[in-house]
């Protein structure tokens, strides 16, 4: 696939899963040198997913757009489509078209054969955060600016955004959380221009061996985080760097569903969509001086 005039590179030729490959949602450590994800489940009393190494999401392409759902439908497994390649500075930008409910969200720095690495969250349902950051087998640390619900009609179909209201929350946003970000922005301007129910752009500038990530959504800078200076348990910024080093995957990922939020998180026959995925590579000094 050729650069286009400004730099950026197509990650998706629009007909086929050329340049990824679908990996299935398993767990390593909570933390570099920590417990595993599974005892950790253990130890809060929640049950262990049952074989999710033969369950992957399934990913195909449809009219142009690359799919993602569980496999089968309703299964409640989640998965990854990974790139093949691996970046270490640089702008991603994509669209995206989840459906109500659909946990999904863009991984980068991300390992090849195992889970760590950091998530932009595109998590479209209940109480669910669109922009900012979790850090996968990276102390699992939450940094978002807002969380978010939906609207329903008189026909009690989801119709639109809201506020995640913080009294009745399953995940709110706490004050550690928001305190995280060096920049994050006010839920009522992301509502402004989030697009329900169409296309709407989501652009990640990544920069730096413990990167600054920054998330734009629909041109409004949403979030950015600086991951060497970030405060949260077990959070070691240079272990972290032992086991990512400075160049990493990206994933785009179908969650799975749990005890927590059952098919609030994916619900049945629900997919997530994505087009217009493109990549620019940036030089490290460049990409400090990036606006």
């Amino acid at each position: 696939m050729h650069e286009t005039p400004d730099g950026f590179v197509p990650l998706f030729d629009g007909v086929s899963l050329a340049g990824w490959h679908a990996a299935p949602r398993i767990y390593g450590t909570v933390y570099p040198g920590g417990p595993s994800v599974l005892e950790h489940f253990d130890q809060r009393g929640l049950a262990r997913p049952v074989d999710p190494e033969k369950h992957p999401a399934r990913w195909f392409v449809e009219d142009g757009v690359l799919v993602g759902e569980q496999d089968a439908p309703g299964s409640g497994y989640g998965g990854y489509l990974v790139s093949d390649e691996a970046f270490g500075d640089f702008e991603l930008v994509l669209e995206m078209r989840p459906d109500w409910p659909a946990d999904t969200g863009v991984m980068i720095r991300r390992q090849r054969d195992s889970w760590e690495g950091f998530q932009v969250l595109v998590d479209h349902r209940p109480s669910g955060g669109i922009g900012g950051f979790f850090g996968n087998g990276l102390a699992s640390f939450s940094a978002v600016p807002f969380a978010i619900d939906a609207k329903y009609d008189d026909d009690g179909r989801p119709a639109g955004l809201v506020a995640d209201d913080p009294a009745t929350s399953v995940e709110p946003v706490t004050e550690a959380k928001r305190s995280r970000l060096t920049h994050a922005a006010a839920v009522d301007d992301f509502l402004n221009v989030w697009r329900w129910d169409d296309w709407n752009e989501l652009r990640i500038r990544c920069v730096g061996p413990m990167p600054v990530i920054t998330t734009w959504v629909n041109g409004l800078k949403v979030a950015e985080l600086d991951t060497a200076a970030l405060e949260s348990p077990n959070y070691d910024p240079e272990a972290i760097l032992g086991v990512l080093g400075s160049r990493g995957h990206i994933a785009l990922e179908v969650h799975d569903n749990d005890a927590m939020f059952g098919e609030a998180r994916w619900g049945k026959g629900a997919q997530c969509r994505w087009r217009n995925i493109r990549i620019r590579e940036l030089a490290p000094e460049a990409g400090r001086n990036a606006q």
